[in-house]
């Protein structure tokens, strides 16, 4: 069974049923002691790209925005049993020519991490992709707030919404992440792995 560990902030560690090991947006946290078969990072910011905590298997595959948004485009990959699709993020602090979103298909579920982002014109179509989880930043001050981020979650329409990047400077705050009001909310702390079904 496929795991998720919620590093905090934007940060986790993905374990496929076949054991591959992949890292979204490394910042802090527990839970790098696991050497990666694939690092995807959403953008530049020093908060989403500490790839140093990171020991990489040899022939690591290593996405970040630069190669996911290659050749004017959001770009597709297939990795090890994982279809991964840049998707887009922006907002004013982050421009859509330098950030994305990850699509996450593994072991029949999506997952949806939306990097750092408001509210986007493609959210529109992510109903139909029918969406395990949605993992929606809300922090109100480099991205959309809780509100947005719900507005967002109802749109998408994922099994399982779950805010992150929920206070600028700290990997988690229980008392906002219990005002995201999306449906099928999941609140998910820090330290803590995920069966994903």
């Amino acid at each position: 069974m496929a795991k998720l560990l919620y590093q905090g902030h934007g940060s986790f560690r993905l374990t496929t049923n076949n054991g591959s090991v992949a890292y979204l947006d490394p910042y802090v946290g527990e839970g790098y002691d696991k050497p990666a078969d694939i690092i995807l990072i959403t953008h530049q910011h020093g908060d989403h790209n500490n790839t140093d905590l990171i020991t990489q298997k040899p022939g690591c595959t290593v996405i970040t925005n630069v190669e996911a948004l290659s050749g004017g485009k959001h770009n597709t990959f297939s990795v090890l049993g994982m279809d991964i699709e840049a998707v887009m993020a922006s907002n004013k602090n982050h421009p859509p020519e330098e950030c994305v979103g990850f699509i996450i298909a593994v072991d029949n579920l999506k997952l949806y991490f939306s990097g750092d982002t408001s509210k986007t014109p493609q959210m529109s179509d992510f109903a139909s992709r029918k969406f395990d989880y949605a993992f929606l930043c809300c922090d109100g001050f480099y991205n959309m707030g809780l509100d947005e981020a719900s507005e967002c979650a109802e749109l998408i329409g994922a099994r399982h919404n779950t805010p992150i990047h929920i206070k600028p400077g700290e990997l988690f705050d229980r008392e906002l992440a219990e005002q995201f009001k999306g449906p099928n909310r999941l609140i998910i702390e820090p330290g803590n792995e995920i069966d994903l079904l």
